[in-house]
């Protein structure tokens, strides 16, 4: 049924791969496949296998997608074997009238990848149609006087078919006065003459009848008949004569209805009513009557209809010349149709794609283009180009073929849409163009990784917040679309410890909302860094990281804790002394506080609240230093009570309180029986273990008292001051001066000794200034021997007094006694 251009038998069906393979591979070679088929096929009839002819298998059909980018009334493609099948009537006579070779040509489209494939399909000629005559009797007149072998045109007849299935024959029957010859016009055609033998006589037969029969060369072949009535006239002896046996004029295409394209003319020597001349068309079908016209009377030959290359290209006419005596002669004229440029040229897109993926690679094809310009030559030669910049060009495929394909990068963030004008310019003077739109909309990809709103994040967050508030939120943007630019985040990393982590912060991962999970303390973490992640949900996702630093800030939450002066192990403030002849500015001791907070809300401030001699003593406001502000008089007691409020400098402040026992003496002696006044306090705790070993202790005492009794009767005999040696070495020990252990460095810059009394369960702390110059040879206690010399020798009383004194001592040592039994009992508990 069809065959391919260029190939000859099986070894044009072994190049085949080859070429389907170039055509692949190359971005403008393109394979022209041609079928031959004749006319008038019954719908559905193969024309050939396309799919076999480009190398394509079936099971590759669906995936290429072959299909007609034109010409979709003739033809269709089998989705199903790829055969080429013919969907409609195809009349060769009308589809290319009387061109010699009828070939309708269109472009196949294949994807994946996308081109263009060339298929041309000649239409054969059939002899579907039989010569015809526009006259079924025609009448001709010639004179009696005609000589022989004169010759006189007859109408030709019109076969629509071309080739040997064209008219190729005339023929007359017999008859003994004429015959017929044949000839040519100058595009080929045939026309009839009949040709005078024998003289004719009217008188004889005024009226002869012939058969003229036309027949084409199909097989089997057609033909038609005409009737001509031969008149015989009356002598004329001379014919009309045409200046020219051929005259030839061009003419542009689209001259106006009216316009002269030349004229005729024809002498006649006779004279009178047989030299007079008339014109007429002879032999021409109705189209070319509609298109010209001729002035019967003067030759001229005009249009009458508009010209148009296009439909065709030249026009060979008959015209014939008549005198009064009815002598004719006949001329041809041969018009030929000069192409202007009157028609813009025509752009088709086939397999436009409205969609392009951002990433697509240089060269990727878009859109197949077809151009056509019904102008012939220079008119129909088009270039076709792209309107404005754009990541596009034109890339020419064959000669009326067209490829749209990328030149640039495409960022669907930049242009998310192209709309991209292609216009098709011939190279006419003045030369035409189209346009044709193409609206690009580019597919997004995840390239754009999400992007924090700050390079970095310092939030303040006040400590002692509600568990669940939110402290912050970041933000970040991705300008991709859908899940490429949907964003999540998460803390990926932080200075807490992972463990903790948790139960510190949370973030939304859909607002970037940061939460804190619990309340903050200042004092246990001041500030801490998270690094927070932002990540798209794209394939593959994208992300971005940003730190934040979270500083908690300070709230007066913890109040002013005093360090001096501490409570002794009951709970009971501890005392200081003073000297008697302490000057004004004499430092007493200090009081010392410290505050957990910091910045304002650890400023502190000493302030007195009570004091039972207002005036005697002053107190540094930021120092907390106890000063003597006065001598002391002879009306102030010896013993004084600060009351010490310590306040922060918070809003609202918070405050502590230290109670200052300060005992104005010159030596220990005279502050111990002050102490020795004040009850012990009961020891809930021990008391059950203490009854346990009372028996014991009761024992031990009477032991003891049987011994303090003997040594106070030796004392008392001897009188001597000696005797006092062993109670200086057991009451008074020296300290080596120190601080406290949850003291901070450099606030208590005083050494200190520790001063127990005899008699007394409790002990007191002494601070005092020491400089070199003031450090006494030997304490206090240790030098009341030269006091009780000193008052043996003032007041004979004191002799007197003696046994009383000794009896004080007694109950001293008594006191020792007991306070060593005390200390014994948790020895005792624990063997017992």
């Amino acid at each position: 049924m069809g065959d391919r251009l260029g190939q000859k038998g099986p070894a044009g069906r072994r190049r085949m791969p080859f070429l389907f393979l170039l055509s692949l591979f190359s971005p403008v070679l393109s394979e022209q496949i041609r079928y031959t088929i004749p006319e008038e096929l019954a719908m559905g009839s193969l024309v050939g296998n396309l799919a076999k002819d480009l190398g394509l298998g079936v099971r590759d059909l669906p995936t290429r997608n072959l299909r007609i980018s034109a010409q979709k009334k003739f033809f269709t493609v089998s989705t199903e074997n790829g055969d080429l099948l013919v969907s409609d009537r195809i009349d060769r006579e009308q589809v290319c009238g009387k061109k010699s070779t009828c070939v309708l040509e269109f472009e196949m489209v294949a994807e994946k990848p996308l081109n263009f494939f060339h298929i041309s399909v000649v239409i054969q000629d059939v002899n579907d149609n039989p010569p015809t005559f526009s006259r079924n009797i025609t009448e001709l007149e010639i004179s009696e006087l005609a000589l022989t072998g004169a010759t006189f045109s007859l109408e030709s007849a019109q076969d629509s078919d071309v080739g040997v299935n064209s008219l190729q024959q005339y023929y007359l029957n017999p008859n003994p006065h004429f015959s017929l010859i044949q000839k040519e016009n100058p595009d080929g055609s045939r026309y009839p003459e009949l040709v005078v033998k024998t003289p004719l006589d009217r008188e004889e037969q005024s009226y002869h009848h012939l058969v003229l029969t036309a027949v084409d060369g199909g097989d089997p072949s057609r033909s038609c008949t005409t009737q001509i009535r031969v008149v015989v006239a009356d002598a004329n002896d001379n014919p009309p004569v045409f200046t020219q046996d051929v005259y030839r004029a061009s003419v542009r295409e689209n001259l106006p209805v009216g316009s002269s394209v030349l004229s005729v003319m024809a002498t006649d020597l006779d004279e009178g009513v047989n030299a007079e001349i008339t014109y007429a068309f002879i032999n021409i079908g109705n189209v070319v009557r509609q298109l010209f016209k001729l002035d019967n009377k003067t030759g001229e030959l005009t249009t009458g209809g508009e010209l148009d290359f296009e439909e065709r290209e030249s026009y060979t006419i008959g015209v014939e010349a008549k005198d009064g005596g009815r002598h004719t002669a006949h001329c041809k004229i041969q018009i030929d149709i000069l192409d202007e440029n009157d028609n813009a040229p025509e752009v088709t897109l086939d397999s436009e794609s409205k969609h392009i993926q951002e990433d697509a690679e240089l060269g990727t094809v878009v859109a197949l283009i077809k151009t056509h310009d019904l102008d012939s030559e220079f008119n129909g030669e088009v270039f076709c180009q792209l309107k404005g910049k754009f990541p596009f060009k034109i890339v020419q495929d064959t000669k009326n073929t067209y490829k749209l394909v990328t030149d640039g990068a495409l960022d669907r963030e930049q242009t998310p849409e192209y709309n991209i004008t292609i216009t098709v310019t011939d190279r006419g003077n003045p030369p035409l163009s189209s346009n044709r739109s193409v609206t690009l909309n580019v597919i997004d990809v995840n390239d754009n990784a999400p992007v924090f709103e700050q390079a970095f994040y310092l939030i303040h967050v006040a400590e002692n917040n509600p568990p669940g508030a939110s402290i912050a939120q970041v933000s970040a943007f991705d300008p991709d679309l859908g899940h490429n630019g949907r964003v999540s985040y998460s803390i990926v990393a932080s200075d807490l410890e992972p463990r903790a982590l948790a139960s510190y912060v949370s973030v939304s991962a859909q607002s970037g909302v940061v939460f804190a999970q619990r309340a903050f303390d200042h004092e246990q973490l001041r500030a801490f860094e998270l690094t927070l992640q932002a990540r798209d949900q794209g394939s593959p996702a994208l992300s971005a990281n940003v730190s934040l630093r979270v500083l908690v800030g300070d709230r007066n939450d913890n109040a002013p804790r005093v360090l001096y002066p501490a409570l002794g192990p009951d709970g009971s403030a501890l005392f200081d002394t003073v000297p008697r002849a302490a000057q004004p500015g004499y430092l007493v001791t200090k009081v010392v506080a410290v505050d957990a907070d910091s910045g304002h809300n650890a400023w502190l401030s000493y302030h007195v609240l009570q004091a039972s001699e207002p005036g005697l003593f002053s107190l540094g406001l930021r120092t907390g230093e106890v000063r003597t502000a006065r001598t002391l008089g002879d009306r102030d007691a010896a013993r004084q009570r600060l009351l010490v409020a310590v306040r922060d400098g918070g809003q609202p402040p918070l405050s502590a309180t230290a109670t200052l026992l300060l005992v104005f003496a010159d030596s220990l002696q005279e502050v111990l029986p002050d102490v020795s006044d004040r009850p012990a306090p009961s020891d809930p705790q021990a008391e059950l273990q203490f009854y346990l070993v009372v028996a014991l202790a009761l024992i031990s005492v009477l032991f003891l008292l049987a011994v303090i009794l003997a040594v106070a009767l030796s004392l008392r005999r001897s009188s001597s001051p000696a005797a006092w040696g062993c109670f200086q070495t057991n009451v008074c020990s020296k300290t080596e001066s120190g601080v406290l252990p949850n003291f901070s460095e450099g606030t208590l810059p005083y050494s200190y000794n520790l001063c127990a009394a005899s008699h007394s369960s409790k002990t007191e702390f002494k601070f005092l200034n020491i400089k070199p110059e003031n450090v006494p040879p030997q304490d206090l206690l240790c030098n009341e021997a030269s006091w009780f010399e000193s008052t043996s020798n003032e007041d004979p009383q004191m002799t007197s007094n003696s046994v009383s004194l000794q009896q004080s001592f007694m109950e001293s040592g008594l006191v020792m006694v007991l306070k060593f039994l005390l200390n014994l009992k948790p020895y005792i508990l624990k063997h017992f």
